[in-house]
C-alpha cells in the first residue's frame, strides 16, 4: 500500500476536538511529524505549527487556512464512507501515532474515533486527551503503576483476557460493549500485566501516564 506519510519517527495526528497548546507541544516532542485531519489544520496554524500534511475530505478546511499551506501538503480523499481520523490513520506509516484533539468536544466524533482506533488495531496509536490517554490493548501489555492508579478497560467488541496487578482481575470475564465493562479498575502497585485474546479492548489511563503508556505499547507485540 502507498501511504501519504511515511516516517521513521512518530507522527502526531491533530484533530479538531479539545486540545491545548501544552498538549500539542508535548506530543510533538515525542512524535515530530505533524498531520492535521482536515480543518484541524487551522488549529495547527493558530498554534504556530505548519502541518507536514493535511488529510481528509477537506470540507471543513477554511480557504484562508488552505491558502497558507503548500498545495503538495493538502491531500483530499473525497469518499464519505470513513471519518477524517480513519482517512489519516490508513494513510500514515510510522512506528507510532499520537492522536491529539480527538477526545472531548463533539461526542459523535469522539465515538467514531474510538471505532477507528479498534479497526486499526494493527497500528500503535495513543489518543491523547486533556485528562486521559487511550489505546487499544495489544496482545500483551506490561506497565509498572503506582498503587491506586486508575486503569479503565472498555470493550468495543466481545473480548476476553487475563490480568495481574489489578485490584479486580479480568480472568474469566466475557466483556462486551452492551454487557460487562471494566471501567474504574485500579493498579495494586508494581507491574500490571494484560493479555488479550483479540483486539477490541480500550485502555484508558490518566494523562500524566502518556510516556510510560507509549513505551509499553511500543514494547508490546502488534495485532496482525
Amino acid at each position: 500500500m502507498t501511504h501519504i506519510v511515511n516516517s521513521d519517527d512518530g507522527v502526531t495526528l491533530l484533530g479538531g476536538g479539545e486540545c491545548s497548546r501544552e498538549t500539542v507541544d508535548e506530543v510533538l516532542q515525542l512524535a515530530p511529524i505533524l498531520v492535521a485531519a482536515d480543518g484541524a489544520a487551522g488549529q495547527a496554524l493558530a498554534l504556530g505549527r505548519m502541518p507536514d500534511a493535511v488529510i481528509g475530505d477537506l470540507d471543513s478546511l477554511r480557504p484562508e487556512d488552505a491558502a497558507r499551506i503548500a498545495p503538495g501538503r493538502l491531500h483530499r480523499i473525497a469518499e464519505q464512507d470513513s471519518t477524517d481520523f480513519d482517512k489519516c490513520l490508513r494513510n500514515v506509516r510510522a512506528p507510532f501515532v499520537l492522536a491529539a484533539g480527538f477526545m472531548g468536544a463533539r461526542r459523535d466524533h469522539e465515538l467514531s474515533a474510538y471505532n477507528a482506533l479498534v479497526r486499526r488495531a494493527d497500528m500503535r496509536v495513543v489518543m491523547v486527551g486533556e485528562h486521559d490517554v487511550c489505546f487499544v490493548a495489544p496482545r500483551r501489555l506490561e506497565m509498572d503503576l503506582v498503587a491506586g492508579t486508575r486503569v479503565s478497560l472498555f470493550p468495543l467488541a466481545p473480548v476476553t483476557g487475563t490480568s495481574s496487578g489489578l485490584r479486580w482481575p479480568i480472568d474469566g470475564i466475557a466483556f462486551a460493549p452492551d454487557g460487562r465493562v471494566g471501567t474504574s479498575n485500579e493498579a495494586t502497585g508494581g507491574p500490571v500485566r494484560l493479555a488479550m485474546a483479540r483486539p477490541g479492548m480500550l485502555v484508558l489511563l490518566p494523562r500524566p501516564l502518556l510516556r510510560p503508556a507509549l513505551d509499553a505499547l511500543i514494547a508490546s507485540p502488534r495485532w496482525d
